[in-house]
């Protein structure tokens, strides 16, 4: 899909939950769909549970596995995390947003994208404290090659 218009369901992430994409390409805006830390096989980064069956949640780990499955989706489109424009994330908890807020300055600063972080009721499975969708501006000359006369 590099360089052109459309929606995709990228191979090697989790499957969406219903019938929408994960990507979706319009003019220069890059639209990600919420993102959390689910892996393909349905599991999910930053949950543990011990042989009592206590299941401990991680912020600090899912956070990193969302900002990070949604590189991985930029990238499908030949998009990255510099060029993320805005970002709107949903937290169970402002509990938590002490500890997202610190994974998140290891990916962004100042200079990255604007921000909104919201507590919600629920997210679609118990096991989630946190979901992130992106808005990214990726120039139509930046996803096409460049002939050698328009390099020099």
């Amino acid at each position: 899909m590099t360089g052109s218009q459309g929606s995709r369901v990228v191979a090697g992430k989790a499957t969406p939950r219903g019938r929408f994409p994960h990507v979706k390409v319009v003019g220069d805006l890059v639209f990600v769909s919420g993102t959390s830390s689910r892996r393909p096989d349905n599991t999910f980064v930053g949950v543990e549970t011990d042989e009592m069956g206590t299941t401990n949640l991680d912020i600090r780990a899912q956070t990193r596995a969302v900002i990070e499955n949604i590189r991985d989706i930029l990238a499908e489109v030949g998009a990255g995390l510099s060029d993320v424009a805005q970002l709107t994330t949903y937290l169970v908890s402002m509990n938590d947003f002490g500890g997202y807020n610190e994974v998140y300055g290891e990916f962004f600063d100042e200079d990255g994208p604007t921000r909104t972080t919201v507590a919600v009721h629920q997210l679609p499975h118990p096991h989630l404290l946190i979901e992130i969708q992106a808005t990214a501006y990726l120039p139509r000359t930046a996803r096409t090659p460049r002939t050698a006369q328009e390099a020099s």
